[in-house]
């Protein structure tokens, strides 16, 4: 069971420079959070144009993740994915090329629990110490400071790692050793992506039964059909502002992360023999919007999806 913990300024150190891997959509806005704490950030990306993003905020950018953990005795990586994780961290140039001993890895990227459970050994080899800290929230929560971190590593280490999760984030909590942050995230996105299925479909629904959307919408969420998805990310263009589905479906959550992250949901359900048929449905049709000219979109997007199936 996770457990929350209350910030405490007395485990504030010293701003000392921190190290940031990874400055894609929701990597920036962290870094840049940290850069108002009066952190100083040590930063790099595989991509030229981000990098240059960071650095017009005042981060120093470096060439490769080794150069930055040379740097930097505290460092955060935000990665789309578990082949990415292993090369910043295990690869020729990677972090533990030139990681120091006593170095604090925090990896907010979502991935394989096993590879955290890999990528902990290897640094601690290495004499560091490495915590999987995946989030939710998505990138509106990242440039607001308002993620919720899952926290999976050694629990003396936990302080250290809070007091940089906390100028990011809401709410920080620790869910147990390595591992158990990423088991946190992947449990959620499933229920995350049922959700969103369903709020499509009833939407959907509504509308053939010649229901106004906004109407539909504003009966939900005074009713115990109440989610997320229907009160915060509707998927219905025009009944919501400020969300994917107000902007043809771009930015916010991709359906190819979607689907990614369903994929480690079932591996798991599959290596705990636990039932899991609504995740494993939910994983299918991801997976077909991928394939259909979704996978660049918001996952909300499954409600257009469903209406071109049903025009078919």
């Amino acid at each position: 069971m996770c457990v929350f913990f209350t910030v405490s300024r007395r485990w504030m150190a010293s701003k000392t420079p921190v190290g940031f891997v990874g400055l894609g959509n929701m990597g920036t806005p962290m870094a840049r959070n940290l850069l108002k704490n009066g952190y100083p950030i040590i930063a790099t990306d595989a991509f030229p144009e981000s990098r240059k993003e960071l650095q017009d905020s005042g981060a120093q950018i470096l060439d490769s993740p080794a150069d930055v953990a040379e740097k930097a005795d505290r460092i955060i990586t935000m990665l789309p994915s578990s082949p990415n994780v292993i090369e910043v961290y295990t690869g020729p140039n990677g972090i533990l090329k030139k990681v120091k001993k006593g170095t604090l890895l925090i990896d907010s990227s979502t991935i394989d629990p096993a590879v955290s459970r890999e990528m902990a050994a290897a640094a601690e080899k290495m004499g560091a110490v490495f915590m999987d800290a995946p989030v939710s929230g998505g990138v509106g929560a990242a440039s607001l400071a308002k993620l919720t971190f899952m926290v999976g590593g050694v629990e003396e280490e936990f302080n250290a790692a809070q007091e940089l999760l906390t100028c990011m984030g809401a709410n920080v909590l620790y869910c147990g050793q390595v591992g158990a942050g990423q088991a946190a995230k992947i449990c959620n996105n499933m229920l995350l992506a049922i959700g969103m299925i369903g709020t499509a479909e009833t939407m959907n629904l509504g509308i053939r039964l010649g229901l106004d959307p906004k109407l539909l919408t504003e009966i939900l969420n005074m009713s115990s059909g109440r989610c997320w998805s229907s009160a915060s990310y509707n998927p219905v263009p025009g009944v919501m502002e400020g969300v994917p589905s107000a902007n043809n479906y771009q930015g916010g959550f991709s359906t190819t992360l979607m689907a990614k992250d369903l994929g480690f949901a079932q591996n798991s359900a599959t290596s705990t023999r636990t039932p899991a048929p609504l995740g494993s449905l939910a994983h299918q049709i991801f997976r077909t919007m991928c394939a259909r000219g979704y996978a660049n979109k918001d996952f909300s997007s499954v409600f257009q999806f469903l209406r071109e199936e049903e025009e078919q």
